[in-house]
């Protein structure tokens, strides 16, 4: 809330730049481990189509809508709307649940740290706008990533390297969306890629030899 008030709207821009060309290097080096592009293709291609069809960005905008619009007519306390909006920000989106899986399944948590970098950039923003209640949301974020990175150690269990690794290639595609919409090159609807990762590694099962 401090600092918030006091960085130049030009270094908040240029900091988020640089998130966004660190997520896009991440998303091609994961992409470049693919032992097979077809699957990561195939899985992105389908889960692309299954996304667009339950209309998950629109949902996903809907929800945060939605919340906001009834915390708005039931209270205009701002400590409310700040937590509202940060835990809605933090806790969806696709960095969200490939970090906990990476997280989970044992490997270095780059995306978290990505992650970390972006959201702590917005913590400043929301920090000065909003005050505590964007603080509050911390505890929402326990929950979510937290219950996300404990779901990714039970995927490490019953998937093989194999899928493992075709997974996170497939991720990668997301990843780089995302990084493209940090830096303003594309509005990529990200939300409806996340039904390919549960399509890779259903195809690496089947396919694979």
């Amino acid at each position: 809330m401090l600092v918030g008030r006091r960085i130049p709207s030009r270094i908040r821009e240029s900091v988020v730049a640089a998130i966004g060309l660190a997520t896009v290097v991440i998303g091609i080096s994961d992409v470049l481990g693919t032992r097979n592009m077809v699957f990561p293709l195939a899985a992105t291609v389908l889960g692309v189509i299954v996304g667009e069809s339950l209309r998950l960005h629109e949902r996903l905008i809907s929800l945060g809508d939605g919340v906001k619009r009834r915390i708005g007519r039931q209270s205009d306390d701002r400590f409310t709307e700040g937590f509202v909006t940060a835990t809605l920000l933090f806790c969806i989106g696709p960095l969200t649940i490939l970090g906990g899986i990476e997280d989970g399944t044992g490997q270095v948590p780059r995306l978290y740290f990505i992650k970390s970098a972006l959201d702590g950039t917005m913590s400043l923003v929301f920090g000065s706008q909003y005050g505590p209640g964007a603080a509050l949301s911390a505890l929402s974020v326990l929950v979510v990533q937290g219950g996300i990175s404990a779901f990714g150690t039970l995927l490490d269990q019953v998937m093989s390297e194999r899928q493992t690794v075709e997974l996170f290639a497939t991720g990668g595609l997301a990843v780089v969306g995302i990084g493209f919409n940090l830096l303003g090159i594309a509005r990529i609807r990200v939300a409806s890629f996340l039904p390919s990762l549960l399509i890779a590694p259903v195809l690496v099962a089947v396919f694979a030899r």
